[in-house]
């Protein structure tokens, strides 16, 4: 007999475990580091009222700090981006949020008003605008090459959970511990996220080994726009060139009415606003905390559409929205909650900060490499227009006793923001910085 030897099948490879990309634990880190800056977005609202009650200070001054941290927000912007390009985004992320904690922390002993615009205003003003919307931009194109719209709405969104976080919180201490425990609460939250950002914030895919997410195939860095010239010289270059463009000067007008009628306006002056009918101040940054809750929803939402709909057709539908009910408001506020203020706060927080993944990507798309710094210029346009309705509320409000005017102005020019965005022109328009 013939001995057979019979050979048994090999065992089925396991596969291996699918592991996480490092990208979504980068934009994990980022959305964390974006709420722990969001502290100081919540606070003025709710401290405008106490600090008027204590120190005496007029609401047009209390604005106008409002509005030196809105103007820096926003000019700090376009540097920034420049800044993470040069710097890394870990060593500015890292620097932002230990100057918002020192600005919110030193509030605690201020005596003089000029103090208030220093620290509210200079130093937070410039912490916050170190990071702002260019930072979770610059997240989203050097990370991710699929699913960048809709990770631009998720980052996003990490300021209005911010909001949500610390607005009820920071209005209950306000009430009951005092305005000084609620900026120690701010101070502490931001000093948190920075060993979170020094540990697992990396710089791009590369320093990894891996791939963007989405990628095919290798993605180069970009070389320097222009080699051996300065951070800030790149912005202001960047600046000249876009703003020989039609397109520009569309986005950013359109951004500056964006920043106007929310950060500006409804971000600065809901509760004041609301505590002058009658309502108490805790009640109003509860109603305002849930304008957070749907601008979560509202913005992952719209980057899910901005992969797949006209970013212009986008931008156009959400401030003929917002307007709308921008001209309701003044109606809605009574001296308790009624549901027509609910359905108000429902709708107004989905399109509050929707407009910023369709923006983002028209300046991507527009603008190529440059895009990141372009946004940045179009961001400081867009906290430009919120200083001036943060400031003109406020002297609307001591000339006439009430903000009827500043809503309704608010909603008309919504109007013309949305023309404005349907009149961007899309296509490629690189920017060249050489010599």
């Amino acid at each position: 007999m013939t001995d057979r030897t019979v050979l048994s099948p090999p065992p089925a490879a396991t596969p291996a475990p699918r592991r996480v990309h490092p990208a979504w634990i980068v934009a994990a880190v980022a959305f964390v580091a974006l709420i722990g800056a969001a502290g100081f977005r919540a606070a003025p609202g709710v401290l405008i009222v106490p600090l008027e009650d204590e120190f005496g200070w007029p609401r047009w001054l209390l604005s106008s700090a409002v509005a030196v941290n809105l103007v820096l927000f926003g000019l700090t912007a376009p540097f920034a981006a420049a800044l993470m390009d040069r710097f890394g985004i870990r060593r500015v992320t890292a620097c932002a949020l230990v100057l918002v904690a020192v600005g919110a922390g030193a509030t605690v002993g201020m005596t003089a008003s000029w103090q208030l615009v220093l620290l509210w205003g200079v130093l937070i003003g410039l912490g916050t605008g170190s990071m702002a919307l260019v930072f979770a931009a610059t997240i989203a194109q050097r990370w991710f090459v699929a699913r960048r719209g809709l990770v631009t709405g998720v980052l996003t969104a990490g300021s209005a959970t911010g909001q949500l976080v610390f607005l009820p919180l920071t209005a209950w201490l306000a009430g009951t511990a005092g305005w000084r425990a609620a900026s120690l609460v701010i101070c502490a939250a931001a000093l948190a996220v920075v060993p979170l950002v020094l540990r697992f914030l990396r710089e791009r895919p590369a320093d990894l080994g891996v791939l963007p997410y989405g990628a095919l195939a290798p993605v180069p860095s970009p070389p320097p726009a222009c080699p051996g010239r300065g951070p800030a010289r790149v912005a202001v270059q960047t600046l000249a060139h876009a703003a020989r463009t039609r397109s520009f000067w569309a986005l950013a007008l359109g951004f500056a009415i964006c920043g106007a009628s929310t950060n500006g306006l409804v971000g600065t002056h809901f509760v004041p606003a609301a505590h002058d009918h009658g309502m108490h101040e805790t009640t109003a940054a509860g109603l305002l905390a849930v304008v957070g809750v749907f601008d979560i929803v509202g913005t992952i939402a719209s980057g899910w559409l901005t992969d797949r709909v006209d970013p212009r057709v986008l931008l156009a539908v959400y401030y003929l929205l917002r307007g709308a009910s921008l001209a309701v408001l003044p109606a809605l506020l009574d001296d308790a909650v009624r549901p027509s203020v609910v359905v108000f706060v429902v709708f107004y927080g989905l399109d509050w900060v929707a407009t910023v993944p369709p923006t983002v990507a028209l300046c991507r798309e527009i603008y190529g490499e440059q895009g990141t710094v372009v946004f940045g210029w179009v961001f400081a346009a867009h906290q430009l227009g919120a200083a001036v309705a943060a400031a003109g509320a406020g002297a609307v409000r001591d000339l006439t006793g009430a903000y009827t005017i500043a809503w309704l102005s608010a909603g008309a020019l919504c109007a013309v923001a949305a023309l404005l965005s349907i009149r961007v022109r899309r296509g490629t328009a690189p920017l060249s910085l050489a010599a």
